[in-house]
């Protein structure tokens, strides 16, 4: 029986971060994680590694190259004839690139004597836990903690297969080798809205269902409603309010029955997207044997510090419930190895910021206009747009706006909405902002460099006190 301080169970990023700070902490550490690749062989980094975060946003840097050079190179004085889309090619460059990030986190355990087993786990007694690995032995350990970080997988819909073949997950639609010519997406979350946007842009009609009846109701409406302008002018056709009844796939084609105001709908396309959303990741964990409590929706149920029902175990990230985004897993594992420490540790939730990773970019941190109202809460706005940017004009990327929702009383901000070029680089300042507790004004009298994006969020600021200047 092999003895551990800490036994993290999955190696995403919440796991591996949360291995690697206790390391630091000077526990003994073992990281778990049953991931393979296509080709069979372990891998760390999770599904953000592997299937989602970093290859999705390797393609749609690749497609968003193609969209430059078709729609706006001719502006730029660039002149492009004969282009080719290689989309082999493009798949081989996005699998380089989770090679090289996977293997460096593999070196990052390896660098801090974190001790990696290949395989699944099953938890028992007395902090016990059960390692069936990939090459057919067994490992038994205990620890005086273990965390599970175990992740989320993607889910369907009731009787709706996926196959990867014509109907796909996540992971099937990044690995497409051909731009289908009609493309059915279920679902317009970050999901289905980026791999919409990947294969709109190598050629696809993409017609997206989703059942509710308004876009991205989780972000500010402002932004919402503006996005929603923008990407059905670039061809993404989004259906709202669409309820799916039935799916039949045969090779080549798949028929999509659904209800849209309450009349019978029929989709014909050659390849579908399920995007409704993912479902904790705990199969074969032993769960209900150890009396680890989740909620309703399969969820592992913590408390503020990550402790689960049972003593001595822990849950963060996706498994955990709550915001599934990697950079929250990430500091919820690097707080909880401090909690374990008995240092100080944190996660401000209020202060997440989100990103959707189309073009123009949408992120957010913070309080909604829509959450204000329904909360009371007595504010203000300040908007300012991207065309009023000299530098957004001179990279030829006018689309979208700045908006800072802030306390109408105390001025301190409270939501910060970017619908535009680099939103997930522009939203950080707003995420200090927030966490520092700063007033509008703070950021209204803070130098910006000209010219500049960032430009936006000053103005914004000043024009929540009615005073912008250039607009």
């Amino acid at each position: 029986m092999q003895q551990f301080d800490v036994i993290v169970i999955g190696a995403g990023p919440a796991g591996y971060v949360c291995a690697i700070r206790c390391a630091q902490l000077g526990f003994q550490v073992a990281c778990i994680d049953k991931w393979v690749n296509a080709k069979g062989k372990p891998t760390l980094g999770g599904t953000c590694l592997n299937v989602g975060c970093i290859p999705s946003k390797a393609l749609l840097d690749s497609t968003h190259h193609v969209h430059f050079l078709r729609e706006q190179a001719a502006q730029h004085g660039l002149k492009i004839s004969g282009l080719e889309v290689d989309i082999p090619t493009m798949q081989k460059r996005k699998d380089k690139v989770v090679q090289i990030l996977t293997r460096g986190v593999a070196s990052l355990l390896k660098k801090n004597k974190v001790e990696v087993f290949a395989g699944s786990a099953r938890l028992g007694g007395e902090q016990r836990v059960h390692v069936d690995q990939h090459d057919g032995s067994t490992v038994e350990m205990q620890g005086r903690h273990i965390v599970i970080a175990s992740g989320s997988q993607p889910t369907s819909i009731p009787d709706v297969g996926i196959d990867n073949e014509n109907i796909l997950d996540s992971t099937g639609a990044l690995g497409l080798q051909e731009a289908p010519e009609r493309l059915g997406i279920i679902g317009a979350g970050v999901i289905g809205l980026e791999m919409g946007s990947v294969w709109q842009r190598l050629g696809s009609e993409v017609i997206i269902l989703e059942a509710l009846p308004d876009f991205l109701p989780a972000a500010d409406q402002t932004v919402s409603k503006e996005a929603m302008k923008l990407l059905a002018k670039q061809g993404l056709d989004i259906r709202m309010n669409c309820r799916v009844q039935e799916v039949q796939a045969s090779t080549g084609k798949v028929s999509v029955t659904y209800h849209l105001n309450g009349a019978e709908q029929r989709l014909e396309v050659n390849k579908l997207i399920v995007a409704v959303g993912r479902m904790a990741n705990t199969e074969g964990l032993g769960l209900d044997g150890v009396h680890v409590a989740t909620d309703q929706k399969g969820f592992i149920k913590v408390d503020a510090h990550w402790r689960t029902s049972s003593e001595g175990i822990y849950a963060i990230g996706d498994v955990a419930g709550g915001a599934m985004l990697a950079h929250k897993g990430s500091e919820e594992g690097m707080a909880l190895a401090e909690h374990l420490a008995d240092q100080y540790a944190h996660v401000n939730y209020d202060a997440i910021p989100w990103v959707i990773y189309t073009w123009p970019e949408i992120a957010w941190v913070g309080q909604t206009e829509q959450q204000c109202k329904a909360s009371g809460i007595s504010y203000r706005t300040g908007e300012f747009p991207f065309r009023a940017l000299g530098r957004a004009h001179a990279m030829d990327d006018t689309a979208g706006l700045f908006k800072i929702v802030c306390d109408k009383e105390s001025d301190r901000i409270l939501g910060a909405h970017i619908l535009g070029p680099s939103a997930s680089e522009l939203i950080c300042e707003a995420v200090v902002a927030i966490e520092s507790e700063l007033c509008a004004e703070d950021l209204a009298r803070m130098v910006h460099a000209h010219p500049s994006l960032a430009e936006g969020m000053h103005e914004a600021a000043l024009a929540a006190d009615q005073r912008a200047i250039h607009f």
